[in-house]
């Protein structure tokens, strides 16, 4: 599908959650679904969500802004995998494990940073960009080895359109038109890869499905935000679209008939965070929200137990400050949209966390109106249950 019609589409998209507003109604699926409540509790299973789902499929790591420049270079943590991410200097981003092969230190702490070759603390082994391995310390007196075996283990990686995917197996592969169905189109739209990287802020709260099943529906938003989110955007009125098992939420503003209404019909599609926002998942731990002045990208990972998550709020914005003022105004919006995550929707997510954890109920049920948390466990458990036909999308 071509830009112009992307654009057409969103414009239908539009029209849809503009009727939602005006008949006080939503996306609705078929029926409910249970969800046993001891998925969220099971260690056995949070093992296996992570054998099975994270180690294996593509995950979202890293963004062009945050290393644009040759020698850019981005260490981190995920699920308990040391992945160090690099630009090399004919702009070639790649992966690898941060493990040394002699002795398994880390190459690179964790962060940022920008450099030439990498160098092992423990016993000075040094690595290029390119992870191969070109310096080993006092080698007279190690002993022969074939420097062209001993590089870093390289990991399956794509840039794409403003953002970094990796794969965390080895042995795997990654083909991510096949896996996004031309979603991440839309993140060319948005011209993502010349955004300017702001910063991240890091919160932690209870398993990583219940912090993550609050992304995926508006239904909570009177009830739970009703000063920060629920003024700007009506409850229980979402549009839901399928693409693989990552989504894009629509949700409508209140004010949307009065701010699409008197524009040409063909301008609908243009007009988000201007009548109506979009929050695009990628599945299976990802949710974007943009806004005009800032955008929050959450990273859910699974926490050290089966109970705990760490979540990784990045924020990022269109064009770079301008001086420190504006610079303090971004980092300000940013602390806002963290705290506003943590103790409006974390906090809460914890106290279900011991709720589910006492067995009173043997099942969380989601309703019609939460289409986007049925889609989301329906293609979890085909994952998870390596079956060979395939959720029936959302449209």
């Amino acid at each position: 599908m071509d830009r112009a019609s992307r654009i057409g589409h969103l414009g239908e998209v539009a029209e849809t959650m503009l009727d939602y507003v005006e008949t006080k109604s939503t996306f609705q699926g078929k029926g409910t679904m249970k969800v046993p409540s001891a998925s969220y509790c099971d260690d056995a299973i949070y093992r296996k969500e992570i054998d099975l789902v994270f180690k294996k499929l593509p995950l979202m790591l890293a963004f062009t802004a945050e290393m644009k420049n040759p020698g850019d270079y981005k260490a981190m943590d995920a699920v308990g995998m040391p992945v160090l991410i690099t630009r090399d200097k004919d702009g070639t981003v790649r992966a690898f494990l941060n493990v040394c092969s002699h002795r398994g230190a880390p190459v690179a702490e964790e962060g940022h940073g920008n450099c030439s070759r990498f160098v092992c603390k423990y016993h000075s082994w040094t690595y290029g960009r390119d992870g191969k391995l070109i310096g080993i310390s006092e080698k007279q007196t190690f002993g022969d080895v074939d420097r062209a075996e001993l590089g870093l283990r390289q990991l399956p990686c794509e840039e794409r359109n403003g953002m970094i995917f990796v794969v965390l197996d080895p042995n795997g592969s990654i083909d991510l038109d096949a896996y996004y169905r031309g979603y991440l189109d839309d993140f060319a739209d948005l011209g993502l890869a010349d955004w300017h990287y702001v910063g991240n802020r890091t919160i932690f709260g209870a398993n990583w499905k219940i912090a993550f099943d609050g992304y995926l529906e508006g239904y909570h938003f009177q009830s739970l935000h009703p000063e920060t989110i629920f003024p700007r955007t009506p409850s229980n009125c979402t549009h839901y679209e399928g693409f693989g098992p990552s989504m894009r939420i629509g949700f409508p503003q209140h004010e949307i008939a009065n701010l699409l209404k008197p524009l040409p019909r063909e301008e609908w599609g243009t007009r988000e965070n201007y009548g109506y926002d979009f929050v695009r998942i990628l599945f299976p731990n990802v949710s974007i929200f943009v806004a005009p002045e800032i955008t929050q990208v959450a990273q859910l990972f699974p926490g050290p137990t089966v109970g705990e998550n760490r979540t990784v709020l990045n924020y990022l914005c269109r064009e770079a400050p301008k001086d420190a003022e504006e610079e303090e105004k971004l980092q300000q919006m940013a602390n806002f949209f963290r705290d506003v995550t943590y103790e409006e929707d974390y906090v809460i997510g914890m106290q279900i966390q011991k709720g589910l954890e006492t067995g009173a109920h043997e099942n969380l049920i989601f309703g019609k109106n939460e289409r986007g948390n049925q889609y989301f466990h329906e293609w979890l458990n085909w994952y998870m249950a390596q079956d060979t036909t395939a959720p029936e999308p959302v449209m």
